[in-house]
């Protein structure tokens, strides 16, 4: 949401927001009326790119997925573990980490809702799963999900961590800065390191030169940046129909094997406190705002 809100900035994740219109984010919403083959009145609609307000009327060339909700899961979940969330830990672990049981990973931002399915998934492949976040409470929050390694940063150094710890195979990047550099140090031959986040940068945090850029040289690293709907449709083959992930995903989901918070506000009227905590990581699980019953 940050990058959306800088216009220089948008275009490569997202058309940015424009002033005095509403925002947008990916939600879900129960279709009224519809002259759109394949979608019907009742029907409730994945929209990548969804105004913040009560109705809305979507083109036909907007890119829509019914969601057909398995039993036993809520409907909130296909905005979070089996929605973008989602998507982006599974296709990033496929595309990039190509984890094999018996290695080491490591998540930054590991309590965030992407960071914490990463390291659920990592654990059911069988990797040691090293993860690090900003407060204990997010730290006990790791524990729970299963995390091997869970620590804040800000009261521990990472490279002391790490070294302890690794060496690494995967890094998982949310943040960048120093604790790219320090999982850089702590990387195995050959390690893969995927690119999901620049929260330094986001926040603009003084930069912060990455002294050992040629280790990626002398270990021959993966760095590889990646948007999860290019990797959607490498893996599937198409977008906005991601049958190889809701199949994987949704047996996890359902056993509890992948677990997933929500932080959930009410009412049109609480957007602006929803992107308020979001933005200052005063989640404790994936915001999400409920306009309506569907």
């Amino acid at each position: 949401m940050r990058l959306w809100m800088e216009e220089s900035k948008g275009a490569s994740t997202g058309p940015g927001y424009e002033l005095g219109k509403p925002i947008w984010g990916i939600g879900m919403a129960l279709t009224l009326r519809s002259e759109k083959d394949g979608i019907h009145q009742g029907d409730v609609v994945y929209v990548q790119i969804y105004p913040f307000q009560e109705y809305n009327v979507l083109s036909a060339e907007t890119p829509l997925r019914v969601i057909r909700p398995e039993p036993g899961i809520p409907l909130s979940a296909y905005v979070n573990v089996l929605g973008m969330p989602g998507q982006t830990a599974f296709y990033g672990m496929e595309l990039i980490g190509s984890p094999k049981s018996g290695e080491t990973i490591y998540v930054s931002a590991g309590a965030g809702t992407v960071g914490s399915i990463v390291s659920q998934l990592a654990k059911a492949k069988g990797l040691k799963v090293i993860a690090s976040a900003g407060s204990n409470e997010k730290v006990e929050a790791m524990k729970r999900m299963g995390v091997d390694v869970a620590f804040n940063y800000k009261t521990e150094q990472v490279a002391d961590v790490l070294a302890k710890e690794g060496p690494l195979d995967i890094y998982w990047d949310h943040i960048g800065g120093p604790q790219l550099e320090a999982a850089i140090g702590a990387c195995n031959l050959y390690a893969r390191i995927i690119v999901c986040g620049a929260l330094l940068a986001f926040n603009n945090a003084p930069p912060h030169h990455v002294k050992n850029l040629a280790e990626i040289l002398y270990k021959r690293l993966r760095v590889q940046g990646f948007m999860y709907w290019e990797a959607e449709s490498q893996i599937e083959g198409h977008n906005n129909n991601p049958v190889k992930f809701i199949s994987t995903m949704t047996p996890l989901v359902k056993s509890g094997k992948i677990k997933w918070t929500e932080q959930v506000f009410d009412g049109i009227d609480s957007v602006n406190r929803a992107v308020a905590t979001a933005l200052t990581s005063g989640n404790t699980g994936k915001v999400v705002v409920k306009v309506a019953d569907l």
